[in-house]
C-alpha cells in the first residue's frame, strides 16, 4: 500500500529500549499496510535507545523528551499525529504482519467504531540450553493493552488523553474512561500483538501492578457515583475485563 494513502499513525514510546526497540519497529515497517507515520517518543532514555534512530532514518519520526513516564510519552505522540487513525506499540513488543490491514480494515466496514481491540499472544523471556529466548505462555487471548488497539483519533477528543499522574495502569485507567464515555469497541479474536514479558517490564511486577488497578479502579467508581449511575453494575463489568 502506498504511504500516501494510509491514515495510520504508529507511537511507540519507550524508556531505555535499546534491547528491544528495534524489533519493535521492524514489526511496524513488516505490515502489509503501511502507516503514515512512524513516531517514536524516547522518554528520557538513558542507554543507547537514542542511537537507534540512526539505524532507521527517515523511516521514523523521532522525539526525546525529559523522563515523564509512559502516558505524556503517549500523549506527545498524539498531539503531533497527523493521522486520522492512531495505535500503539511499547517497544518491547510485537505486531503479527496483519495487525493494521485487519483493524483499519474493521473501522473500514463499520464507520460509527472508535475502537478495535484484537487478541494478544503472550511470551515469556526463559534461560534454557539455548541461551536465553522467549516461549509463550498458554494461548491467545483478549485483553485490554494499547498495542492491541487501534483507535480514532477523534475518541481522545471524547475520553482524553492519558492520565499523567498514573505511572502504571493507565491503559486500564482510559479504558475506563472510554466505556464511561459509552465509545463504540469492537473485539475480535485474531491475534495482532506479542506482548513480551521480561525482568525490564513495568508490569513485571505483580503486586505493583494490581495496586495500580485498584487505584484506577477507584478513580472509575468515584466518577460514577458523582453521576449515580450504577456503581455496582458498573464494578462487575470492569471485574470481568481483568479476568
Amino acid at each position: 500500500m502506498n504511504k500516501n494513502s494510509s491514515s495510520v499513525s504508529v507511537i511507540i514510546p519507550v524508556y531505555n529500549g535499546e534491547r528491544y526497540l528495534s524489533d519493535a519497529i521492524e514489526s511496524v515497517l513488516f505490515q502489509s499496510y503501511e502507516p503514515l507515520e512512524i513516531i517514536v517518543v524516547d522518554d528520557g532514555s538513558t542507554d543507547k535507545t537514542a542511537q537507534i534512530k540512526r539505524r532507521f532514518g527517515d523511516k521514523i519520526c523521532y522525539l526525546y523528551q525529559d523522563n515523564s513516564g509512559p502516558s505524556r510519552a503517549r500523549n506527545t505522540g498524539i498531539k503531533i499525529a497527523k493521522g486520522e487513525i492512531i495505535t500503539f506499540l511499547d517497544a518491547d513488543d510485537l505486531w503479527s504482519q496483519n495487525k493494521l490491514q485487519l483493524q483499519v480494515g474493521y473501522l473500514g466496514e463499520n464507520p460509527s467504531l472508535e475502537v478495535v481491540i484484537g487478541s494478544t499472544q503472550f511470551m515469556e523471556l526463559t534461560l534454557g540450553d539455548e541461551g536465553q529466548k522467549f516461549v509463550e505462555i498458554g494461548e491467545p487471548r483478549i485483553f485490554l493493552n494499547l498495542g492491541s488497539a487501534i483507535f480514532r483519533k477523534s475518541v481522545f477528543d471524547r475520553v482524553g488523553l492519558f492520565d499523567t499522574t498514573l505511572r502504571y495502569s493507565e491503559d486500564v485507567d482510559w479504558f475506563n474512561r472510554a466505556r464511561e464515555s459509552t465509545i463504540s469497541i469492537l473485539k475480535h479474536q485474531e491475534l495482532v500483538l506479542i506482548y513480551r514479558q521480561h525482568e525490564q517490564n513495568m508490569t513485571k511486577n505483580k503486586v505493583a501492578n494490581e495496586l495500580n488497578i485498584l487505584k484506577v479502579l477507584k478513580l472509575s467508581l468515584d466518577r460514577r457515583r458523582s453521576k449515580n449511575d450504577g456503581v455496582a453494575m458498573e464494578l462487575t463489568k470492569l471485574s470481568e475485563e481483568l479476568e
